[in-house]
Parts: C-alpha cells; sequence; structure tokens
C-alpha cells in the first residue's frame, strides 16, 4: 500500500481535527502518501482531493470541526454516485480509505467497500456516542463539557431568579450526552429516550423540593426524548413556577476539544492507519475498557450501543 484518502463526513465533531491530523502522521512516517478528500463524500464524487503533508496539519489539534469539512450526500446512496467516487479513487491511485463519522458514513463506507472492494477503516466521530463498539466516540467528551459548562451558567440566573429551566441538548435519539452532562451538573431530572418520563413524577418532585427550600431546578431533556420546549409549557401549566428553557443546539457541536477528545482521536487515526497497512477492511479504531481495538464494522453497524442505566438511576438517586 502507498497512498491512502481521509475524509470526514455527517456532523462536524470536535476532535476530528486531531484524528485527520493522527492519520495523516502516522500514514507519512510509514512512508505512504495521504490524500485528503473535502466535503466527505460530496468531494468523493467531484473529485475534490488534494495531496496532503505534514504542513496541511500543523497547528489545527487544537481546533473545533474539521479542516477537510463535512457534508451529507444523497447522491453517494445510488450506484451512479458510488460509480463516480470508484472512478476518482483509480484516477488518484487510491488503496485505502480511512472515514471519520457517525453510523450513517459508515454505512455508506461499508456498502462502497463491499461493491468495489476498496480497503475502508472507520474512525467514530459524533458528539451523540451512539456508536457501538466503542465507549467513546471523537467529540462526546467536549459535548458533554460544553452543556456542563452551560448548566453551571444558566443555574446562576436560576438561582438568582429562582426559576425553573429546562436545558434541551443534542444526541439525536440517544441520551447520552443528557444522562452525563445531567448526573455531571447536577440536574434535578434528566429526560431521556431510553426511559419514560411521567411529567406528573417530574413536576411532584419540583414541588416538593420547593417546599423543601429549594427555589430553583435544572432540568436536562434529550432531544430525542421531548420537546423542550413543550416540557417548559407543562411544567409552567401544572406548578404556575417561573419556568424558561434553553436550547442549546449547534453550539455543543463547536470548540476546541477537550485534552481527552484530542488523546482519543490521535490513538484512532493512528490506528486506522495500522489497520490499513496490516491489510484489513471494513473494521473500524475502537477504544473498549481503556484499549484501543480493531471491531468489525458491519457488527458496529447492526448493533445498538446501549446506556448505561445504572448510571441513570444513580443520577436520580443524587438529585433527591
Amino acid at each position: 500500500m502507498q497512498r491512502i484518502a481521509i475524509l470526514t463526513s455527517g456532523g462536524d465533531a470536535p476532535g476530528m481535527n486531531a484524528a485527520i491530523r493522527a492519520v495523516v502522521r502516522k500514514a507519512i512516517y510509514q512512508g505512504l502518501e495521504v490524500m485528503g478528500i473535502k466535503r466527505g463524500f460530496s468531494g468523493f464524487i467531484e473529485a475534490d482531493i488534494e495531496l496532503m503533508n505534514l504542513r496541511s496539519v500543523t497547528d489545527i489539534i487544537h481546533r473545533g470541526g474539521t479542516i477537510l469539512h463535512t457534508t451529507r450526500n444523497e447522491k453517494f446512496k445510488t450506484q451512479e454516485g458510488r460509480t463516480m467516487a470508484w472512478e476518482n479513487v483509480e484516477r488518484f491511485g487510491i488503496q485505502g480509505l480511512v472515514v471519520i463519522g457517525g453510523g450513517g458514513s459508515f454505512h455508506g463506507a461499508l456498502a462502497f467497500s463491499k461493491e468495489f472492494k476498496l480497503p475502508v477503516i472507520g474512525v467514530p466521530g459524533t458528539i451523540d456516542n451512539d456508536i457501538s463498539g466503542t465507549d467513546y466516540s471523537i467529540g462526546f467528551d467536549t459535548a458533554v463539557n460544553s452543556v456542563v459548562e452551560a448548566i453551571n451558567k444558566i443555574r446562576d440566573t436560576a438561582t438568582s431568579h429562582e426559576r425553573t429551566f429546562i436545558v434541551e441538548v443534542m444526541g439525536r435519539d440517544t441520551g447520552f450526552i443528557a444522562l452525563n452532562a445531567g448526573l455531571a451538573g447536577g440536574a434535578e431530572s434528566i429526560i431521556i429516550p431510553e426511559h419514560p418520563f411521567n411529567i406528573e413524577q417530574i413536576c411532584a418532585r419540583l414541588v416538593h423540593n420547593y417546599h423543601q427550600g429549594s427555589s430553583h431546578s435544572i432540568i436536562v431533556v434529550a432531544e430525542g426524548a421531548a420537546s423542550g420546549l413543550e416540557i417548559g409549557q407543562e411544567i409552567k401549566r401544572r406548578t404556575d413556577f417561573d419556568t424558561r428553557v434553553t436550547i442549546l443546539g449547534h453550539l455543543q457541536r463547536g470548540g476546541n476539544p477537550t485534552a481527552f477528545d484530542r488523546i482519543l482521536a490521535s490513538v484512532l487515526g493512528a490506528k486506522a492507519v495500522e489497520l490499513l497497512m496490516a491489510g484489513e477492511s471494513n473494521k473500524m479504531a475502537g477504544y473498549i475498557a481503556g484499549q484501543v481495538v480493531a471491531v468489525d464494522l458491519e457488527q458496529v453497524i447492526k448493533r445498538k450501543k446501549c446506556l448505561n442505566m445504572a448510571l441513570y438511576e444513580l443520577a436520580g438517586i443524587l438529585s433527591m
């Protein structure tokens, strides 16, 4: 193997640049050339591809987002789109591909690899942390810390004005961000898709806490579980408490990656290169119990990652 390519796809995540840096520098160290594919699968189809060198990844480890940019591309799901991408594989002499992204990106990469026999290695990069086969995905730790920082600031206002605040966070159809940020931020209630919630019980707890001397509350809501606005309106209607809603939105996806995300991205990016050089394909570089591992990409896509419900129960106990 002499030349590989790298792309980032789907939603951006803090730490993607650190992963790009690791892939490029590890590959060059091993004597390989690296082609950077811009704008994900769109650039793959449109030949927006350029040779990368050590200078290409200088001073990017601390930057959020992705220097290769990213899009979601419907055309790659078609035979025509994948054929156009394959023509560019041949045109640029690409012998292996590293895809940094989430489940949707891995679906596309796996289909392409099976169709055209190009070795592909996935690197999990999504703030949602919903990728099976790895304890953490790149960007999750940073997103959680961003939410906790926001909760800390919101609590100051909630305390000053004696208000109940609903904080809606991202996570697609999972509650990983909500649970971890809610526990770390000391939220009084955490609403997640994995566990049914009872608005009557939530309101009863708020009223109970009020009578026990608590004049403010923070409730964290995962976007896949309920609408923060609707929850806020219902709490206001049932309790008449001064209730406000904050939807954190895309600020959770930006910002400088934490030290953990930089290290995670670095070891996973380097592992991806090692797997390609070892002749592996259709694998994902994962992080399980402190070890960097290779996981079958097809199994990663098929399996649903489960939330740690013991952690959820602990959050409920500690919020009393």
